[in-house]
């Protein structure tokens, strides 16, 4: 009796430490991308389990993909603003990617094109320095606020990308901000219909990524 006992007991024990072994070989594995970003990304004017953030992370978890969408999105931030606020982030999180989802406030508010361009360049030299992988968003604004000055600002991610060699990705709401029944009433925020989309697009997009790297 006692020998069986310590069998059953033996085997209890083999199977926790492979569990913990299988665990921690899956968390070693885990891909994590920190989203620093806007409204565009917080899930303005929405519960924000249904923006596109939280319905990509709900995507990765049912089909056990090993990727952790950490979402530091603000609405109202700035390049300024996530520069601030990028260190105390890094500290907290380990993040192998970061994708910088920023500028629509700086060019909404009339921001000069050069100071944009110097947070954003901090921003990715600081990634570089903690050994972050980086993907630097394009950023559109509305023709309305001149041709010079949206050519200047909207002009700024592709040459910082190629300055940079960092992974550059298109506006994730090209297609979808001309389409005013996927658009709020603001004409600036995408609606709820629209969020599953984007997910779909950024799917595709952080897949290549992490690819990549």
């Amino acid at each position: 009796m006692v020998r069986h006992k310590n069998k059953v007991l033996t085997l209890f024990t083999l199977s926790v430490l492979l569990f913990f072994t299988l665990s921690s070989k899956a968390f070693a594995n885990t891909k994590s991308i920190l989203i620093l970003g806007d409204s565009l990304s917080a899930g303005y004017g929405m519960p924000i389990e249904q923006a596109w953030v939280s319905l990509t992370q709900q995507y990765y978890n049912e089909t056990e993909q090993a990727i952790d969408l950490i979402n530091a999105s603000i609405s109202g931030e700035t390049t300024a603003g996530g520069l601030r606020r990028l260190p105390s982030l890094i500290q907290e999180h380990k993040i192998d990617w970061l994708l910088i989802e920023l500028g629509g406030n700086d060019g909404l508010q009339g921001h000069p094109t050069t100071n944009i361009e110097n947070n954003l360049n901090a921003i990715i030299a600081l990634a570089k320095q903690n050994d972050i992988k980086i993907a630097l968003m394009q950023i559109r604004i509305p023709p309305n606020y001149g041709k010079r000055y949206r050519q200047a600002f909207e002009g700024l991610y592709p040459k910082i990308a190629e300055q940079q060699q960092v992974s550059y990705l298109p506006f994730f709401i090209e297609d979808i901000a001309t389409n005013s029944s996927l658009m709020q009433n603001d004409g600036i925020h995408p609606n709820q219909q629209a969020q599953p989309l984007i997910s779909q697009k950024m799917r595709e997009q952080l897949k290549e990524l992490i690819k990549a790297g």
